[in-house]
């Protein structure tokens, strides 16, 4: 059974090595989400709120890395 959204033969629960080009691109994301991250602690009080803005921004994080990771091949 073909799963269209991992056209690409990815299987959503095994490894993916990201390239070169893949690894630089997460480092952005992760240094926008830090700096998200810095921002929500110093600005805002420590509340409930924060809490699962701080678990939602993990969440983005993760996300979009397997979304960069899961992009189709250049080559296929």
């Amino acid at each position: 059974m073909s799963d269209p959204i991992r056209a690409g033969g990815k299987h959503p629960f095994e490894y993916q090595k990201p390239n070169a080009d893949q690894v630089e691109r997460i480092e952005k994301v992760r240094l926008a989400c830090k700096s998200l991250h810095d921002a929500i602690l110093t600005e805002v009080k420590p509340s409930r709120e924060r809490s699962l803005a701080i678990t939602q921004l993990e969440q983005v994080s993760m996300w979009a890395n397997k979304a960069i990771v899961f992009e189709p091949d250049a080559t296929s």
